[in-house]
């Protein structure tokens, strides 16, 4: 496994840094101490650290994809808020954040899948979620699947 998500990250970090674009330097700094801690509690020091190739990609996807959930719920705390200049602030960075996340699945990709699982067996919601999660892992937000389960569940 290479870590080539992660250098991407710390190259445009450093371009940004270069360029003086103070927004990208903080939130890309502030993806970086994500993923760090992130080393640092699945692969302490103590146990061997970090892999000889790296952390894998799914490891960066998977920090990612939760500071953009984290971002999307902060938007829409702020909508309700009205706070415009935090709505912003916050589109922007997902924004950023998005460029490094795979293509999001579509709805119909995600209901191909969930009708797939039903027809495996699965027919209980948590089975259908937990296998469905799986394969879409950092290609589609939880919320999504889960609306997409119970549609077909319940239709």
């Amino acid at each position: 496994m290479d870590n080539g998500l992660l250098d991407k990250i710390q190259q445009d970090l450093e371009r940004a840094l270069k360029e003086r674009n103070l927004e990208i330097v903080r939130t890309l700094r502030f993806l970086l101490s994500a993923i760090h801690n992130l080393e640092i509690e699945k692969y302490p020091p103590e146990k061997g650290g970090v892999p000889s190739s790296g952390l894998p990609d799914e490891d960066v996807t998977a920090v990612i994809a939760k500071m953009a959930k984290t971002h999307r719920e902060s938007i829409e705390a702020f909508k309700t808020g009205q706070r415009a200049d935090l709505v912003k602030k916050e589109e922007e960075e997902l924004s950023l954040l998005q460029k490094y996340l795979p293509e999001a699945l579509s709805e119909e990709a995600i209901k191909k899948l969930v009708i797939e699982a039903k027809e495996r067996g699965l027919n209980d919601f948590g089975q259908i979620m937990k296998d469905v999660m799986a394969k879409v892992k950092g290609k589609s937000d939880g919320s999504i699947v889960s609306k997409i389960v119970k549609e077909v569940l319940g239709g």
